[in-house]
């Protein structure tokens, strides 16, 4: 064993974390897309055709809010194994990781100048809290993750009877101007406003949606702690259990969320919004987790894995792709067209990224993104291109 700091080997990473998020992404390409439809002044008139309603519900109810709140999970898991690999190596994890953080931070300014939802920032953020479990238990770890999810419901209501005037950037006239403008840096300044008005000091996003994600990523800290995605196997019962009660769970709060959003003296306590969409998550990452352990859907399952491996690269691509497609400096499609159409553009283009993805990482080592990252946490060069003998290694590699 060396104690070279290096990134965690390509043989020890676990498939089934790198499929699931490959499946986030093709929900955050969806939402990020159809978000650009209520980009305008029209933004609350718009009417969906018969066929956009339907595709918008079914949005709705499996992607949603499902990607970012399983990315959550997994950035939780993520650091956990970065985490032991730095402390493995007899140096200190705590500066490691806020230096990593940091650089994180940075991808998120550029993600931010391209679209207003950038979440990098978030976990950049909330991955700094986590250091202080990082010496925890896994049973504080769950008791704490458990804890928040009960309160949330609470917070949720208290955030949102707090009355807080800011500017809709995106339907005010002054700052659509920047939008529609062809000049980069205008849009870019729409982005940045977009971005500070609408997340980092708008309550329910700032306070709210922050503690969603962060009782998620101790959930995954946890899984990490039990070893979980590398059980799956002798788990199935546990998962097919997992597959039920999160069913009837988000059945449950979405039915208690439409009665109390008619009771509006309950609502005003008692908000179980989030309660729905985190059951909804855990039922489909449950069922992903039981037909790959199944062995079930193997070629759409190594598409979604290669994809997981680069989501860094392909979320930043994505964004990059949608400011040229969408805003005044490139195509100016804004908000012009059906919802249906954006809904179906993001899984054209997360495809294509599929293929993309299978064909960088049949010759490279790492995304693009995620090699630049991995040569500023570590502060030295890795190999880009792979060599004939690492192609050969990568042939016998076991799948978790």
């Amino acid at each position: 064993m060396t104690n070279s700091l290096n990134p965690i080997q390509e043989d020890k990473r676990t498939a089934i974390v790198d499929i699931l998020r490959g499946w986030a992404l093709l929900g955050v390409a969806i939402g990020n897309y159809v978000d650009f439809r209520y980009i305008g002044l029209d933004r609350f008139i718009q009417k969906k055709g018969a066929f956009s309603e339907v595709i918008s519900f079914f949005n709705l109810t499996f992607f949603s809010a499902k990607s970012w709140t399983l990315l959550s999970i997994l950035f939780g898991y993520g650091f956990a194994i970065l985490i032991n690999n730095v402390a493995e190596k007899g140096k200190n994890p705590v500066s490691f990781f806020c230096w990593r953080m940091f650089i994180l931070f940075a991808f998120a300014f550029v993600n931010s100048a391209f679209w207003l939802g950038d979440i990098l920032k978030d976990y950049a953020f909330l991955g700094l809290f986590l250091l202080l479990f990082y010496r925890s238990s896994p049973r504080t770890i769950l008791i704490s993750s458990i804890v928040l999810l009960v309160f949330i419901p609470f917070l949720t209501a208290y955030i949102n009877s707090i009355k807080q005037t800011l500017p809709d950037v995106q339907s005010t006239a002054k700052y659509l101007k920047l939008f529609y403008s062809d000049n980069w840096l205008d849009v870019f300044q729409f982005n940045l406003l977009g971005t500070y008005y609408q997340e980092m000091i708008n309550l329910p996003y700032a306070i709210t949606v922050h503690v969603v994600m962060f009782a998620l990523m101790l959930l995954g800290f946890y899984a990490q702690k039990i070893n979980f995605f590398n059980r799956l196997p002798e788990l199935k019962k546990s998962l097919k259990r997992t597959l039920i009660i999160t069913f009837f769970l988000a059945i449950a709060s979405g039915i208690l969320f439409q009665i109390f959003l008619k009771q509006t003296v309950v609502f005003t306590y008692f908000n179980p919004v989030f309660w729905t969409i985190i059951s909804t998550m855990l039922f489909i990452a449950s069922g992903i987790c039981l037909l790959y352990a199944n062995g079930k859907l193997k070629t759409v399952f190594n598409y979604f894995r290669v994809s997981g491996k680069m989501t860094l690269t392909n979320y930043l691509m994505q964004n990059i792709i949608a400011f040229f497609l969408f805003s005044g400096a490139g195509f100016k499609i804004y908000n012009t067209l059906p919802y249906w159409f954006y809904f179906f553009l993001a899984i054209f283009v997360f495809t294509i990224q599929l293929f993309i993805s299978k064909w960088w990482l049949d010759r490279y080592n790492y995304g693009p993104v995620e090699w630049l990252w991995r040569v500023l946490s570590y502060r030295k060069m890795f190999p880009l291109k792979k060599t004939v003998q690492s192609d050969i290694v990568t042939d016998v590699k076991p799948i978790l």
